[in-house]
Order: C-alpha cells, then structure tokens, then sequence
C-alpha cells in the first residue's frame, strides 16, 4: 500500500472508532443543523479533527479541504486532501446503520488515493491510481451487468437544491420505469463505493460536494468504472452531479436520465 494512503487508512479507523463508540453509546451527543436537512454533531468534529491531526502530523505541508472545517491552506498546496468525516450524518443521528468516512488525496489536481470506510461492518475500500481497488485487500471490480433494464440503481436525493427537484423526479421515474430497481440508502460515498465493488450496477446523484464524491469516484474508475457528469464529461467535482456505472451502462444511463 502506497504510504499516503496508508495513512489515510490510519486517520479513517481513527475516526471510525470515534464514530464507533459514540453509536455504542446510544446517543446523548449534541445535533445542530447547518441548513434545512443538513445537520452536524460533535461525533463530525470530533472524527474530521483526528483524521486531520494523522494527516498533519505525517505531511504538514498538505493542503486539506474538509466538510466541516473547508479548505485550509498550507505551504505546498499539490497535495490536497478531501475529507467527510462522517458522511450520512442524518442515518447516524437516526441509528440507521449506513454512513462512512471518506478520504480522497489530490496531487496537482488529480485523484491518487481514495478510500471509504464503513465502520459499522469495518469494511475498507481503498485505490490509488493505477494500481486498482480494493475491499479489504480484496481486488474489487463494477459489475458485468450490461442491460439498465436489469440493473439496480442507486441515487441520493437533492436535499440541498430543492429547486432541482422537479429535474430530480423526472428522472427518478425514468429510473424507476427503466431499471429492476432503485435505491436510496443516504450516504453517497458509500452509495459509490459500492458500485465499484458491483453491489450497485450504477448511480446517480446531484448538488454533491466534492467530499462526497472524490474517493468513491477513484475507487470506480480503478475498479473499470465511469464517472461523469450528467453530459458524460469530469465536471462532476465542480457541478456535484454525478454519474456512475459499468462502461456498458453509462451510456445507457446517461440517455435515460436526459
């Protein structure tokens, strides 16, 4: 394993046993919300601060763009990492058990390392750049299916841009009309992480933010994935709507959610 992502490794079971132990628990940590729909607690802070004191302590010139912290700046700003501390936040507040830490690493504006941890089932995906991507150190590839009429299809809605919504159930129906199935679990790191690993044949999503998307996009492409934005193009970090699937199914998803 690459050591940068080694350490990411390091930083994400960090916060999974913050994550881990605060759920044991059973609540009793403060909520707040950041807007309608969108909420944060101390288990965020307390997993975004350990994640980012591992990764400081190993590159302390690493530029970092976290969920709850935003970009902080460094000497040598190649490097950026890209964090959600906990992504499903509302599943967690709820005990409903789908959520995930996501660590994704830019060089010079490239994805090279990714991963998205699943504390709860203490499952680990991980990539790096042409080196393929894994599932607990279980090379992973997207699916073999080839047909949307036959895939299952995941999704997240568009909570933070209610004003897309009538775009976003027109193609839900087009989905729902087109696919064996949908799905909406709620954590969109790990909504991507499993289509890499062939769990889901493909998704969809829009108004992410690049925290959501950067380490599940890696670990497609390096699983024989695509990702795209809604024309098929690599603006999906900037616009956060987001396509992926199995090459014989991007198209195909695409043409159906136009």
């Amino acid at each position: 394993m690459h050591p940068m992502l080694n350490i990411a490794v390091r930083a994400a079971r960090r916060a999974g046993s913050i994550i881990n132990r605060a759920a044991l628990a059973g609540g009793g940590f403060s909520v707040s919300s950041k807007r309608a729909n969108d909420y944060v607690t101390e288990i965020d802070k307390a997993a975004e601060a350990a994640i980012i004191e591992t990764i400081r302590k190993a590159y302390p010139d690493h530029g970092i763009l976290a969920e709850e912290s935003g970009a902080i700046a460094a000497e040598h700003m190649e490097h950026r990492w890209i964090i959600d501390p906990l992504d499903g936040t509302t599943n967690f507040i709820h005990g409903f058990p789908q959520y995930c830490v996501s660590i994704a690493l830019e060089h010079k504006g490239a994805l090279e390392h990714g991963l998205v941890y699943d504390p709860i089932r203490d499952e680990l995906f991980t990539a790096s750049r042409g080196r393929g991507a894994f599932l607990n150190d279980r090379r992973i590839r997207v699916t073999r299916c080839a047909r949307l009429g036959e895939a299952l299809v995941g999704t997240g809605f568009p909570f933070k841009e209610l004003g897309r919504m009538d775009l976003y159930l027109r193609q839900l129906r087009a989905m729902m009309e087109k696919t064996s199935g949908v799905r909406r679990a709620g954590a969109a790191a790990l909504d991507l992480a499993y289509v890499a690993c062939g769990r889901l044949d493909a998704f969809w999503e829009l108004g992410l933010s690049p925290w959501d998307m950067a380490a599940g996009a890696l670990l497609i492409q390096e699983a024989g994935g695509l990702v795209g934005d809604l024309q098929g193009e690599q603006t999906y970090m900037d616009s956060g709507d987001v396509c992926a699937a199995a090459p014989k199914l991007f198209p195909q998803l695409l043409e159906a959610l136009r």
